[in-house]
């Protein structure tokens, strides 16, 4: 079993001519990912490491009606259109890579694609990845390895340093999802640890916070307020940032006393969760959870 990304997974690259996205198309073939089809409006008729290019998603549904993720590597300008594009055309899972989309555009465009039933990953994520079945974003493939820990994360770059932890010690992954660095991101912690909580492939999670918004303490009060029957080991970074400074992307910054990183902690330890000083104590909590908990699917 897999959350979200699998060895079927068919993908469309929006974007798939520019420098970023030829680059991570290529990566994603090498990683094993069947993409299909990419779309850069003009340049419809031409091919990206073998992968044929259309001038519209439409027109690339039309050829490869068997795909059912889109990858998003456009400029922030004109990444919204192209995920209503996407919607539209009937794909039922985006993931946005873009960095920098107005708040106010991110909101509009999560909302329509609620409305539609599709489901938005970020923006501003690295991706998902199922480990040896399918990348669908731009981490890199080989810190992570097969198994049954889920992780989901705030940060890209912490994601890769905490599977790579993980891998070193033997303790594979099962689906890594990051939801995105935005104040406004399209799939949120507690959505993604339902998916987890559904997926018997999944014996624990790992969650990676960070400095503002509230969306850790949000998750403390889902955790206990459901029962959450897997364990959980989170990690909260940005434990010296100074309030009112955005440290990494626009989701991180502490404002009018919410969102630093000590309400976070406790507000997760009250529940119940494991949380890690550093990234590298997180192998051994893992452990510990798993040795101390039957998990429940």
């Amino acid at each position: 079993m897999a959350v979200l990304v699998d060895g079927s997974t068919k993908v469309l690259v929006q974007g798939i001519t520019g420098r970023e996205g030829s680059f991570h198309t290529e990566a994603m073939i090498r990683y094993g990912t069947k993409v299909v089809a990419g779309v850069t409006p003009g340049k419809g008729g031409s091919s990206v490491h073998g992968v044929p290019v259309y001038d519209s998603v439409e027109e690339a549904m039309r050829a490869h009606p068997e795909i059912n993720a889109s990858i998003v590597f456009v400029p922030a300008r004109f990444a919204p259109d192209a995920v209503y594009e996407a919607i539209d055309a009937g794909i039922g899972m985006i993931v946005v890579i873009t960095e920098g989309i107005p708040i106010h555009e991110g909101i509009r465009l999560i909302r329509y694609a609620r409305m539609r039933g599709v489901r938005v990953i970020g923006p501003n994520t690295p991706g998902v990845i199922t480990p040896g079945e399918c990348k669908l974003g731009i981490m890199p493939g080989h810190v992570f390895s097969r198994g049954r820990v889920g992780i989901v994360s705030r940060s890209g770059t912490l994601t890769y340093e905490v599977a790579m932890q993980l891998t070193s010690a033997g303790l594979g992954q099962s689906t890594c999802i990051g939801i995105g660095g935005d104040p406004v991101v399209g799939t949120d912690f507690i959505e993604v640890l339902e998916l987890f909580r559904q997926d018997p492939g999944t014996d624990a999670v790992v969650l990676i916070g960070e400095i503002g918004g509230d969306a850790e303490e949000r998750v403390a009060r889902y955790v206990v307020e459901t029962g959450y029957p897997k364990p959980i080991v989170a990690y909260v970074a940005g434990r010296t940032a100074p309030p009112g400074k955005r440290m990494g992307h626009a989701g991180a910054i502490i404002s009018m006393g919410v969102g630093d990183a000590e309400s976070k902690i406790r507000a997760l330890s009250s529940a119940g969760i494991r949380v890690a000083s550093t990234p590298f104590e997180i192998p051994a909590l893992v452990r510990e959870a798993l040795s101390s908990t039957t998990p429940r699917s």
